[in-house]
């Protein structure tokens, strides 16, 4: 995804504004109190976790995180573009892990204006399956939750397995069907067993690569929901298929699979 210019004078303010309201109370969570967490609360041995997005969150989730705080709305269409609030820095401050992708460059800053002693975690939000089973192991390791994370992927790869030989079945005239697709939605396209033939992104298409995807005749464009420039191919009489990356506010990743394979069957069913 494309980077964003950040407004770093607004995470300033929002830390003076944390410093202020931090200064109202002698609580725990304000600073070092009784429990000796430097003003984080007993957690029973669970790591608090803060993520920027939902797709960091239901990494974590699957990881086996149980007490997780997203910090952008599901409702901001382009993540980037968010502007960290107070109760935002307020939730780093108590952190144990802040989760983040590297096309959100305000991630540091969050942590910075915060005064979080959080690790931060850069996390490859990538939808592939191979890529998600490292990810998943990697911060399970990290949480300490191999057990839970372990648990999940075995759930995951049964669930894409099912979802793969459906779409397989569902090919139009029994062969894989040819495909263009945006470079953050490949992983839908593997999803499907389709032939890629062709991908573009994140930036705009060019007339050149227009003409050049054109000429591959592609049956289906996978379109990224997040970062759509409109008809891809308006002229190849390719049906253009839009796919979701982030999950929804439950932080389950596998309805991002299943919502997927259902636009995919429908579009093949429709050819």
């Amino acid at each position: 995804m494309a980077r964003t210019r950040v407004r770093i004078p607004s995470l300033f303010a929002l830390s003076a504004a944390l410093l202020l309201t931090a200064g109202c109370g002698n609580d725990a969570s304000t600073g070092a109190g009784k429990d000796g967490h430097d003003g984080k609360q007993p957690h029973d041995g669970k790591p608090v976790v803060v993520v920027t997005t939902t797709w960091e969150g239901a990494f974590a989730k699957a990881a086996g995180a149980e007490d997780v705080k997203v910090i952008v709305p599901q409702s901001v269409h382009h993540a980037p573009d968010y502007d960290p609030k107070p109760s935002d820095l307020a939730a780093v401050a108590k952190a144990d892990f802040v989760l983040y992708a590297p096309f959100e460059p305000y991630a540091a800053k969050i942590k910075e204006a915060a005064g979080s002693k959080a690790e931060l975690v850069e996390v490859n939000l990538d939808n592939d399956p191979e890529k998600v089973g490292a990810e998943i192991a990697k911060l399970g390791k990290l949480f300490g939750t191999e057990d839970a994370a372990a648990q999940w992927r075995t759930g995951f790869d049964a669930e894409y397995a099912k979802l793969n030989k459906e779409l397989q079945a569902a090919w139009p005239g029994g062969k894989s069907p040819s495909v263009v697709t945006q470079v953050f939605t490949a992983w839908s396209a593997k999803l499907a067993g389709a032939t890629v033939v062709g991908a573009y992104g994140p930036e705009p298409v060019t007339p050149a690569q227009l003409a050049g995807l054109s000429a591959k005749k592609p049956a289906f464009v996978l379109d990224n929901a997040h970062m759509s420039t409109g008809t891809v191919l308006p002229d190849a009489g390719a049906k253009q298929v839009k796919i979701v990356n982030y999950p929804g506010e439950d932080l389950d990743l596998l309805p991002v699979y299943r919502n997927a394979a259902a636009e995919l069957k429908k579009a093949m069913g429709a050819s």
